[in-house]
């Protein structure tokens, strides 16, 4: 297991920033670690980046844990936090030459290293510039660099994309999935369609508590009892014959013209009978879909205070 969270608690004062949360990560997954602001993500991240000790529980990185191997942990752990802290007065090359020798980088490695790093992160053209003149966007290639150049088995990523432009954000977006083929990756947003872009897994959190932990196509399904079936006509229809089908909650129409949203218990199987209801009034039957719940509204109900 790459990255396992036990019964994880922090308590600031008579705050429970993290209430008794665990989940596991694998390596070679990308997790998307969402939750409304305040839910505990970023405390979380900085627990498990040997950044804040844990109050109960502990955060396990390729077994080793976080309270009792913090230099282990550290070397194989890559963190960029929220807020990208960048030494703005250094060369974009310089500061990476800097960040290897932390972790031990010397000579003829630390510069094939770093220049590797400067390839994968597009910053060729970039790395003879002071960081402070840099854009948001190249800053946070940085910061991505910074955490990548020691080779790290897994990546910590707080809110990676935030205040980026659509280009940027998509850029990015796109580093983070081919970095995540051979890592493990977690990180946190606040944009659902960088979820269904780039994650296998979605964990939730919210007010301290998991809600949700979940592969991302389960997750869009629905975990409530009921579905909706969208059943288009070619014709207005007398809609009320299909609220007679056993298994049926709600008929109600839908925004596109004789087009209805059937709302059925999860295990009643409607469409024989949507057939069977068409054929006999001679409606002609143009689309039978499941409507699958999209993450935003997932979210919504899973985090209401």
């Amino acid at each position: 297991m790459s990255v396992e969270v036990k019964g994880l608690s922090k308590i600031f004062g008579s705050q429970r920033a993290v209430d008794d949360i665990s989940f596991t990560v694998k390596q070679g997954q990308i997790l998307g670690f969402l939750g409304p602001n305040g839910a505990g993500k970023s405390t979380t991240m900085k627990i498990a980046t040997c950044y804040l000790p844990p109050s109960a529980g502990t955060v396990l990185v390729n077994g080793y844990d976080v309270a009792a191997d913090t230099m282990a942990v550290r070397r194989h752990v890559g963190y960029l936090p929220e807020h990208n802290p960048l030494y703005l007065d250094m060369y974009v090359h310089e500061y990476l030459r800097f960040v290897a020798s932390i972790y031990g980088l010397k000579g003829s490695k630390a510069k094939m290293r770093v220049q590797e790093m400067v390839e994968l992160c597009g910053l060729t053209l970039e790395q003879g510039k002071k960081i402070g003149t840099l854009s948001k966007g190249y800053r946070q290639r940085v910061g991505l660099a910074q955490a990548l150049v020691h080779d790290p088995q897994v990546l910590i990523l707080d809110e990676p994309t935030t205040g980026l432009d659509p280009n940027q954000i998509v850029e990015i977006r796109s580093l983070i999935k081919q970095v995540g083929q051979n890592k493990t990756v977690i990180f946190s947003t606040h944009i659902m369609q960088e979820v269904t872009a780039i994650c296998d897994r979605v964990v939730i959190i919210n007010r301290g508590k998991l809600v949700a932990d979940s592969d991302v196509a389960s997750l869009q399904a629905g975990s409530r009892n009921e579905k909706v079936t969208l059943v288009e006509f070619e014709q207005p229809i007398a809609s009320d014959l299909l609220q007679h089908i056993p298994g049926v909650l709600q008929v109600s129409p839908a925004q596109q013209p004789h087009t209805y949203r059937v709302t059925s218990r999860k295990d009643a199987d409607i469409r024989s009978a949507v057939f069977r209801i068409a054929s006999e009034q001679n409606w002609p039957l143009v689309g039978l879909r499941q409507e699958e719940s999209s993450l935003e509204k997932i979210f919504q109900q899973l985090t209401k205070s």
